[in-house]
């Protein structure tokens, strides 16, 4: 999608960065990472795809920037089929892990390598990027496996000592500098620590290498061990959770350090530069949620930034060689295929009433969005609380960044003359009517289901009365069982694993089980399934893998293997049930049936939207929401595509 990721970057320019960075690009067809999609940089014929990127953010005053990234033992070439070359002969080290290795690399090879590099600076250049980052960081750049003695194991020039593990690196910067230093900067992307034990490239030693190499790149740019460590979510990971592994090293050098850690308040970043931390703040995610961050603190617009929560469902889309979303903001990635801009929205149509049910996620969102476009908006909230599911689930242990997606749009929502927000209001299909609005949406959200219903089980799980069944509503109303409680997860997000920690915290003795091969299956897609596997363990959760449950007996349960279905008994007190949710889409149902008096009453549409259409990650709640609102009064499409698409031009025959 080389037009969506470069009218994405377009808009963080405008927004204020000052330098926006393209993801990592393949710079040579000998080390690739499919399944797993990124930027390529092989040819002459990638330029134009690239070029559009640089032409964007340049156009918008910030400097653009790419970094180039051969994966050596990251790369299983599944897509060439080529030979991975690495430092060292060893497995391959991917996320799927590939059953391959790479071959050490001869002095040939290095040479080749280099020249390689050289192209690909040279290709750089053409395309019009500022600075080139050498990808040496998380894991997965040939840089850090050159760098690590976890990873290099020559014995010749290029291993033993930290002189010369460090020789490949030097060696290509000298080749940058001469092929293009005095028209683009060279940046370095290391590790701060790799977090591997004593073999890994150390925070220690990060610090000799920079020592020794004071003024080697134009800018140093740190970030911690592997992407998990470094880019851990709001549950497991602090703002400026790194400002420990970086203080210090700024007086190391005389080139200027850029650090990450996703900053979303302005006072923390702040704090970094005048404390001699860091030279530059590096946000990416916190960019995704509020591509104007950087503009809203210049004009003194603090109140307006969308701030991150730390989700990571952002890196869903790597992890899923998907589109990628923002739970935060719905417009991203959408910037060019449907023309949605994060700051401004399309002109109001005809119509001037809408009424928003229900105050989760989805509504707050509508109501915002079609309050910005215009019309005078009415929302109602059956609740005293606005926010619906994640009012709740921000009260959970490690989500309280959760209640940022609320606390953003009830703000927003409070400044508008032309949106009311009304709560402890339930509305029926009658209520409806009666309002008037021209276009309705009905964001009543779901509820957890108690019979089981999910993947295991398509139909309700046999129980027999006796032990009490909770739902994850009632633990998050704080109904929470005691004593010996199983907490069954065919929901594989991280519900389960949260829930399972909530019990422990009051005195419950809990045992998490899953149909799948890991704990909170789904969240190795947003990198804390290890993360949550590991707390669970600590906390004393007895966690049984590849199990279901078959029955719910009076006094106990009945488990099967996923895979033999081999039966087991266990004797429990309270079973939580973490399997499906079902909408709460009964008004709109009502609504639907009386469609032949919505003319009478002035009503156009009727929409429902978020959860109570189709239960889902926020994420797709607050997307729902902004769409709503973005296509009021639009036209009918038809059978045509609702977005911009690209497809891959064929080669001459």
């Amino acid at each position: 999608d080389p037009s969506a990721a470069a009218a994405m970057r377009g808009v963080k320019a405008a927004g204020g960065w000052a330098v926006v960075f393209t993801e990592q690009c393949e710079m040579h067809h000998s080390s690739e990472i499919t399944p797993f999609i990124e930027l390529r940089l092989w040819e002459d014929k990638d330029i134009p795809q690239l070029a559009r990127m640089a032409d964007e953010i340049k156009a918008h005053g910030a400097l653009a920037g790419i970094q180039l990234a051969y994966s050596g033992i990251n790369g299983p070439n599944l897509y060439t089929r080529e030979v991975p070359l690495a430092p060292s002969a060893m497995p391959i080290r991917t996320f799927t892990n590939d059953p391959m290795q790479a071959r050490a690399m001869t002095k040939r090879d290095i040479a080749d390598l280099r020249r390689w590099f050289v192209n690909a600076f040279k290709r750089s250049q053409k395309a019009g990027f500022d600075l080139v980052c050498l990808y040496g960081a998380h894991g997965f750049g040939v840089f850090q496996h050159f760098l690590s003695r976890a990873t290099n194991q020559r014995t010749d020039e290029y291993g033993g000592s930290l002189e010369n593990r460090s020789r490949f690196l030097r060696e290509v910067i000298a080749d940058a500098k001469d092929a293009v230093g005095d028209t683009m900067a060279i940046t370095l992307r290391v590790s701060l620590d790799e977090v591997v034990g004593d073999l890994g490239f150390s925070n220690d030693e990060l610090r000799d290498f920079i020592q020794m190499h004071d003024d080697l790149p134009d800018l140093w740019d740190l970030a911690h061990g592997t992407w998990e460590d470094c880019s851990g979510p709001s549950r497991f990971k602090e703002e400026a959770a790194q400002q420990e592994l970086v203080r210090g090293i700024r007086t190391l050098t005389s080139k200027p350090v850029v650090g990450v850690g996703r900053f979303t308040s302005p006072d923390v970043m702040a704090k970094q530069i005048t404390s001699g931390t860091l030279d530059l703040i590096g946000c990416a995610r916190p960019s995704i949620a509020d591509p104007f961050l950087p503009n809203k603190i210049g004009e003194g617009r603090v109140e307006d930034i969308r701030e991150c929560i730390g989700c990571n469902i952002c890196i869903t889309g790597d992890m899923t060689m998907s589109l990628s979303r923002c739970t935060q903001n719905p417009t991203f990635m959408e910037e060019w295929r449907k023309g949605w801009h994060p700051e401004t929205m399309n002109e109001k149509g005809e119509s001037k009433t809408v009424l928003v049910v229900g105050a989760g996620p989805a509504g707050l969102e509508a109501a915002r969005a079609s309050a910005l476009r215009g019309y005078d908006v009415t929302l109602a909230e059956a609740n005293t609380e606005l926010g619906g599911r994640v009012a709740r689930e921000c009260k959970l242990p490690g989500l309280g960044a959760w209640g940022r997606v609320r606390d953003y749009r009830e703000y927003q929502l409070s400044q508008m003359a032309n949106a009311a927000v009304y709560v402890d209001n339930e509305l029926t299909a009658n209520d409806v009517l009666e309002f008037g609005s021209e276009h309705v949406a009905i964001a009543t959200g779901a509820k957890w289901r108690r019979d089981g219903v999910s993947r295991q089980h398509v139909v309700p799980l046999p129980v027999t009365s006796g032990i009490p069944i909770y739902t994850p509503d009632e633990l998050m109303a704080g109904d929470i069982p005691s004593g010996r409680v199983v907490v069954y997860d065919d929901d594989h997000y991280y519900m389960g694993g949260v829930l399972a920690e909530l019990l422990v915290v009051n005195n419950a003795t809990v045992t998490l089980i899953t149909p799948s091969a890991y704990v909170s299956d789904w969240t190795r897609n947003t990198l804390e399934q290890e993360a949550i596997h590991r707390r669970l363990i600590d906390l004393g959760v007895d966690i049984e893998l590849n199990r279901g449950l078959q029955k719910i007996a009076a006094d106990h349960v009945v488990t099967n293997c996923a895979y033999s279905n081999r039966l087991s008994n266990m004797e429990v007190d309270a079973v939580v049930m973490v399997a499906s949710q079902a909408p709460n889409d009964a008004l709109y149902q009502a609504l639907m049936l009386r469609q032949s008096d919505w003319r009478e009453h002035g009503i156009k549409s009727v929409r429902v939207i978020g959860d109570a259409e189709a239960p889902g990650p926020i994420a797709w709640a607050t997307y729902a929401g902004h769409r709503f609102a973005r296509e009021l009064d639009g036209p009918d499409l038809g059978d045509k595509l609702p977005f911009k698409r690209e497809i891959t031009a064929l080669h001459p025959v």
